[in-house]
């Protein structure tokens, strides 16, 4: 309840490696349901949480293109999850995992006169 704007999106971003995580185990068990289960989870992240949370008017032109990486990542998804597609999800999963690192690295405005 007392986490701020950017510790939210840095949980979004652990919260949809975790499902990414969970859909690459099912998928090498042959868990067909858990897998596609895990994977709407990551979708739904990427999609109501990442995509939804860019301020494309403050944001401009970097928002614009963090949009089109959240569709690419989500597109990977949905391939993964069609096609059984292990690569797939591993390329979406190394392309959150380094945008996350990268927003983790970012200091809220608030904080960086305090460190």
């Amino acid at each position: 309840m007392s986490a701020s704007p950017h510790q939210l999106i840095s949980m979004l971003f652990d919260g949809a490696g975790t499902a990414i995580r969970a859909a690459a185990l099912h998928m090498r068990e042959g868990q067909v349901a858990e897998k596609g289960k895990a994977i709407s989870k990551a979708l739904d992240i990427v999609n109501n949480g990442l995509l939804a949370a860019l301020d494309r008017e403050k944001g401009g032109e970097l928002a614009d293109r963090m949009a089109s990486l959240y569709d690419y990542i989500a597109r990977l998804l949905l391939n993964a999850n069609l096609r059984n597609d292990p690569a797939s999800l591993d390329e979406a999963g190394r392309l959150l995992a380094d945008l996350g690192e990268a927003w983790n690295q970012i200091k809220p405005a608030a904080h960086q006169g305090a460190e």
